[in-house]
């Protein structure tokens, strides 16, 4: 368990590999996708997430061209574990709120295939 929560533990870590399941997307897009993760919270954890092998930083040209994130193939094996909380975090918001999501920019309403 600490293993798993040293890779993947954090307020963002789980949400970012839900959104590149969704397919790769730049800073900008990730910062969009993620309105209240400051910028420098979001490159810490995508730095983490790097380092740990589950996600790559592609260059798509000479500096300062902006660079695309995607899960590797490592990362992709931590997709059920993703969905499983997604799902059960649903189920939560459900049982204890009466509705699915209090947050819309928070939501994650497509399963990860």
């Amino acid at each position: 368990m600490a293993a798993a929560f040293a890779a993947v533990g954090g307020k963002w870590k789980l949400t970012l590999v839900y959104w590149l399941a969704h397919g790769e997307c730049h800073f900008a897009g990730l910062r969009r996708l993620g309105a209240p993760i400051t910028p420098k919270v979001l490159a810490e954890q995508l730095r983490e997430l790097q380092a740990d092998g589950l996600v790559e930083r592609v260059a798509t040209g000479p500096i300062p061209a902006p660079v695309i994130y995607r899960l590797t193939s490592y990362g992709t094996t931590v997709l059920p574990v993703v969905e499983g909380v997604r799902v059960w975090g649903e189920a939560h918001l459900q049982r204890t709120h009466g509705q699915a999501t209090p947050d819309e920019s928070m939501r994650c309403p497509h399963a990860i295939a």
